[in-house]
């Protein structure tokens, strides 16, 4: 079992799940304007909530996925700014691939930390 992770925003999570997919790609984008679901590995989620996530525009939610459970097809693809490629999803994310939801909010200082 591997797992990756996805930030989104708990409103958009708590409609995937009563679809039973998910769709949002990241901030502003959907699966469909971008072409995949943006997911990161455990040391990847921090960097990108920080440079992505800067003032969120509602509460924040960690997927925690199983990749074993995902229907769609997941790439590793090479990213600028990152040593290691980033996991992708091509199409939607199947909710019952997501295994635990965390809730995710920065720092005082408008900082994320995250640990497996």
């Amino acid at each position: 079992m591997s797992m990756i992770y996805h930030i989104a925003y708990a409103a958009d999570w708590i409609a995937a799940k009563e679809a039973g997919e998910y769709h949002q790609s990241t901030r502003g984008r959907t699966l469909e304007e971008q072409g995949f679901i943006h997911a990161g590995t455990a040391s990847q989620v921090e960097p990108v909530a920080n440079w992505v996530y800067k003032d969120p525009e509602g509460d924040l939610v960690i997927l925690v996925i199983d990749t074993d459970r995902v229907i769609s097809e997941i790439k590793y693809d090479p990213v600028p700014g990152f040593v290691d490629p980033l996991p992708h999803i091509y199409g939607p994310l199947n909710a019952d691939a997501v295994v635990e939801v965390r809730p995710f909010e920065p720092d005082v200082d408008g900082k994320f930390s995250f640990t497996e």
